[in-house]
């Protein structure tokens, strides 16, 4: 399968590390375009550099700026102001025991998680519609479906994310533009080698860590390992393209099989 989105232009929110570094590098291997965003000036060009690097592709666009803020929102529509692909990858996880999440935490979980890409989406689409082409990605999770109990607060938000996207995507219906949820299982990132430690010791070498979180917090997947970035991004570049213009609406999962479900 060829994937060419040459002359098309992507922006990946949170960009400079993990799945959304990996989707931003698949983007532009495939020939697009790539606005790379975080939230210091620092990061970005340091994501652009090693970008640059690992794919050969000088089609990189610095767009620096925490999207949760008015400020660094301003910035990084000023820096990409017309995308045809817009993924929106940046978020916050973190385990917290349930009843012990203050109100503060349940807000900022929906803002971030959440209202960040409602207002990316608000900001792009209607562009998208006019030309008759577009994609909108939004990374969700297993935890969107199956709940952690120590992570009801981003489980929330997630399920949430769901909502967004069916919602956008019926207001985007007959226009050729597509938006669909990403379900990603367990993903092999920095932050979640961390998440992992933290539930099961930091005495333990990275493979048995890893081996014994599955065990004891994911027995349900099917595919007994995190999953790597670059397997997440193979479906966003995928669902970028106009090969799945028949797709939308949808919540496609690249979980590992955590999701025990026999339903998309």
């Amino acid at each position: 399968m060829h994937i060419d989105l040459s002359g098309r232009t992507a922006l990946v929110t949170g960009s400079t590390q993990g799945i959304g570094f990996a989707i931003a590098a698949g983007l532009a291997r495939a020939g697009a375009q790539v606005a790379i965003n975080g939230r210091s000036r620092e990061s970005v060009e340091s994501a652009v550099a090693r970008l640059r690097e690992q794919t050969g592709s000088d089609s990189f666009l610095p767009a620096e700026g925490d999207i949760t803020t008015d400020d660094g929102f301003r910035r990084v529509l000023e820096a990409a102001p017309d995308v045809d692909i817009l993924v929106n990858n940046m978020g916050i996880f973190g385990s917290q025991p349930a009843l012990e999440i203050s109100d503060d935490e349940w807000r900022r979980y929906f803002e971030v998680n959440v209202l960040s890409a409602v207002k990316m989406i608000r900001a792009y689409l209607p562009r998208m519609k006019e030309r008759s082409w577009g994609r909108v990605l939004n990374l969700a999770s297993d935890s969107a479906v199956v709940t952690p109990v120590e992570m009801i607060h981003y489980g929330m938000s997630k399920t949430a994310l769901l909502s967004v996207t069916r919602g956008f995507a019926k207001d985007a219906a007959g226009s050729g533009v597509t938006v669909n949820s990403l379900v990603a299982g367990p993903t092999h990132t920095g932050g979640v080698e961390d998440f992992v430690h933290e539930l099961v010791g930091t005495d333990l070498p990275w493979e048995e860590a890893q081996r014994q979180f599955m065990l004891q917090h994911r027995p349900q997947s099917l595919l007994q390992r995190l999953i790597e970035p670059e397997e997440i991004a193979n479906m966003a570049v995928y669902l970028s393209s106009p090969m799945a213009s028949a797709t939308t609406g949808g919540a496609v999962r690249v979980d590992g099989g955590y999701i025990d479900s026999i339903l998309p």
